[in-house]
């Protein structure tokens, strides 16, 4: 089992930037991918960006030039960092990391708002 615990999400001003932060509890050798979604009320789930098992990374449009996903591996930690925040983008950020070997496990999910 693994669990991913996230951090970082708050409420900031349109424009602004915050870095999300999601740490594995163990290390993982098989990852088929790990990335970030984001789920807005009354939307749908949605990939915002994700790495590979390749190291390959993957955006949304509506994030292309905004938002950096990066990692590092001594920590097992993902990070997501956001800039130029729009009020669209509020919503609850999810970490999520897949295996090879099948198995799917998301954190508990973090809150982010931008608002003036």
């Amino acid at each position: 089992q693994v669990q991913l615990v996230e951090s970082g999400g708050g409420l900031v001003q349109p424009g602004g930037s915050l870095r999300l932060s999601c740490a594995a509890s163990r290390n993982i050798f098989d990852i088929f991918a790990r990335g970030w979604y984001r789920q807005a009320p009354g939307k749908q789930r949605e990939l915002v960006a994700s790495f590979s098992g390749s190291g390959l990374t993957n955006y949304a449009d509506s994030v292309k030039g905004r938002f950096t996903i990066s990692r590092d591996n001594a920590k097992n930690t993902v990070y997501l960092q956001m800039n130029s925040l729009k009020p669209e983008d509020t919503a609850v950020y999810y970490c999520n990391l897949r295996r090879v070997s099948g198995g799917d496990y998301w954190g508990q999910g973090t809150q982010v708002t931008v608002s003036s």
